[in-house]
């Protein structure tokens, strides 16, 4: 919630509100700064409402505004927590990697159109897998993480970086893939990258890559995973 801007959630809570008729909080799995997207983000609130999961996101849906959608409301236990029962979280960062940008993907994608070493990246990005800290990617308090995966994907220009981890330190991601392109540009080595993560400071990394490339895609509970991507239109 802001006191001077819409947000998310409070779009949410102002339709579930007018639905149940009732005051309803959200609580979010995770929380993304300006720009940044989810599709795959899980909410929790409670309600004495009687309707059920259908009607509920329908009705909720129609006095959303275009940008905000939800799906799949259902009921849960009385301890769920949408935020500290999650035990992992999955996000993607795009990158245009190529001599043109496309227009209309400038709210999903970072466009670089220099050339990038992706076989240094990719060997970089091994560094950041397993239980670390990481502190030097950290915006305020750092500390351990666990990243359980990484790894990159390219369908022709388009660069896709997928990376699961436990939970992750506020704009973890964004500074990760700014020490990456650092790296990929030849501005640092994979080794370099492995001295940064080390050093915990966070002057040593790379810049936070724009936040329009990152999205959450996905969130797990006990080993189920709520994950959705909106791919790309053949159109």
């Amino acid at each position: 919630m802001q006191t001077d801007a819409a947000t998310v959630q409070g779009e949410l809570e102002r339709a579930l509100a007018q639905i149940t008729g009732e005051p309803v909080r959200v609580i979010g799995a995770g929380r993304t700064d300006a720009g940044v997207h989810a599709t795959g983000q899980v909410i929790s609130f409670r309600t004495a409402t009687e309707l059920d999961g259908e009607r509920l996101g329908r009705g909720v849906n129609a006095l959303l505004p275009a940008d905000i959608a939800i799906s799949a409301p259902e009921p849960v236990e009385d301890g769920f927590h949408a935020r500290f029962s999650a035990t992992g979280r999955t996000y993607e960062y795009r990158i245009r990697n190529g001599p043109r940008r496309d227009p209309l993907e400038r709210h999903r994608e970072h466009w670089l159109p220099r050339p990038l070493d992706i076989a240094s990246i990719e060997r970089a990005t091994e560094e950041i897998v397993g239980r670390r800290d990481f502190s030097a990617f950290a915006v305020g308090d750092g500390g351990v993480r666990e990243v359980r995966r990484a790894a990159w994907s390219a369908a022709g220009e388009l660069l896709r970086f997928e990376i699961t981890a436990n939970a992750f330190l506020r704009g973890m991601v964004r500074a990760i893939v700014g020490s990456l392109i650092w790296v990929g540009s030849g501005k640092i080595t994979p080794d370099d990258l492995r001295a940064i993560i080390a050093s915990g400071r966070r002057s040593t990394a790379g810049p936070s890559a724009p936040a329009e490339g990152l999205c959450l895609i996905g969130v797990e509970y006990d080993g189920r995973q709520q994950k959705m991507r909106i791919e790309d239109s053949d159109e």
